[in-house]
């Protein structure tokens, strides 16, 4: 049983002095929008996380003003609108150019499970209800009075993450919100997950088929960016839940380890290399992720090289010697070797505060990886003929030039260019005669 918490952002049973309230934006779209016989609040996210003391990054409005008189009222007060969603009447307004998504407030006519029709409204209460959970569904006015009808505020302080109504019904209204449940859990929840959310999203574990893979991708990613990220992974892993979506095997285990070890170093949460760590253990695995999450190229790029970098390092105890570091990043480059290590690191039997794998990744994150000293050109000085030998005596040259500790000074490369070229510079002096 969660235990409760103070709620920092409570003062005197309301917002008032949170300082999203006092940003000279959020007042300019009160100003404009609330009074006249229209009411409009701050709802979601700003309000939750206000009252948790974490940072607002956005706010939003509802109000009982319709989509056109919302964009009449902006242009009386100077305020650009742009119509990005009129069909759930959603107008965002631009502040000195910041965007403030304001949307009407909505009853549900018909959902399945995907897309819900709706018609416009003019309560607040049965606005909230139609909201995915109660921590989510709170709203404050221009002056900080707190609104809550569902019970969000003793979720909060329980940090209790639960459906608003019957779980099941909130599901099949949107099967995105299973997935979401997860991801507020991770990031605001503690202890064992509300068991009546839990099993609802076991019932309705088939309708996760239907959702985009583009939804799937944007709602994990979240969730392994998140502080409870390798607990709540592991929770859906052994429900059975991860399989229609990834795929493929996945490993809480790793994630745990590779959090553990941000952590140590004091490095922010990475839901890239998280994703990385959850679910790649072969190169082959970024072509099934890229397919099951429509990863981007650069997001499937990153699993690939990530992977094969971690084969050089596969059954380490121990971190590499300066030598390996440097070919380590001569080979597969500064991400993809800062990411290898961290996984090879998370793999070892070392703790996550190991001062020898953290001076191994300090030098790879510091070092520039090496560049040849050397290229075609000086082959061709040497006389030698262009074609295919060029691209040989040029890998052998490279092999030559890493076992030799990556020198950079001309004699020690001449050197490796005599031993390279072999019998090769005879042949040709041979030839000339």
């Amino acid at each position: 049983m969660s235990r409760g918490y103070p709620l920092p952002g409570l003062k005197d049973g309301s917002l008032k002095g949170a300082g999203f309230l006092s940003d000279r934006g959020v007042r300019r779209v009160f100003a404009a929008l609330d009074g006249g016989g229209e009411e409009t609040r701050v709802v979601g996210g700003a309000v939750r996380n206000a009252l948790l003391g974490e940072p607002v990054t956005e706010v939003d409005f509802a109000t009982t003003a319709t989509p056109d008189v919302i964009a009449a009222r902006a242009a009386a007060a100077s305020l650009r609108a742009v119509p990005t969603g009129l069909e759930h009447g959603t107008v965002t307004l631009i502040v000195e150019g910041v965007p403030f998504e304001v949307t009407t407030l909505r009853e549900d006519v018909e959902t399945d499970g995907r897309r819900a029709k709706v018609r416009f409204g003019r309560s607040f209460e049965r606005d909230a209800q139609r909201r995915d959970f109660t921590i989510n569904a709170m709203s404050a006015s221009a002056a900080g009075a707190l609104f809550d009808t569902t019970g969000g505020l003793a979720d909060i302080a329980a940090r209790r993450v639960r459906f608003i109504g019957e779980a099941r019904q909130r599901i099949r209204e949107d099967f995105l919100r299973s997935l979401r449940f997860f991801r507020f859990h991770a990031a605001y929840g503690e202890g064992a997950m509300d068991p009546e959310a839990f099993n609802a999203v076991i019932a309705e574990r088939e309708g996760l088929r239907t959702l985009s893979r583009e939804r799937v991708r944007a709602e994990l990613l979240k969730l392994l960016g998140a502080s409870g990220a390798a607990a709540v992974a592991g929770d859906m892993s052994g429900a059975g839940l991860l399989q229609p979506l990834l795929a493929g095997i996945v490993q809480p285990a790793r994630l745990a380890r590779v959090m553990a070890i941000e952590a140590a170093r004091d490095r922010p949460g990475d839901a890239a290399l998280r994703l990385i760590a959850f679910c790649a253990l072969v190169e082959d695995d970024a072509a099934r992720l890229r397919e099951m999450l429509r990863l981007s190229n650069s997001e499937a790029s990153r699993v690939q090289r990530a992977a094969k970098a971690l084969v050089s390092l596969q059954g380490r105890d121990a971190p590499p010697a300066p030598r390996e570091l440097y070919a380590l990043l001569f080979e597969h480059g500064q991400a993809a070797a800062c990411d290898g290590l961290t996984l090879a690191h998370a793999q070892s039997p070392a703790a996550a505060e190991d001062a020898g794998w953290a001076s191994a990744f300090a030098f790879l994150r510091d070092t520039p990886p090496p560049r040849l000293p050397f290229s075609g050109a000086d082959l061709l000085a040497r006389g030698l003929p262009g074609g295919r030998e060029i691209g040989e005596i040029l890998k052998k040259l490279q092999a030559l030039w890493i076992r030799a500790g990556f020198p950079k000074d001309p004699a020690s490369v001449a050197r490796l260019l005599d031993e390279a070229m072999g019998g090769v510079e005879t042949g040709l002096k041979r030839d000339s005669r």
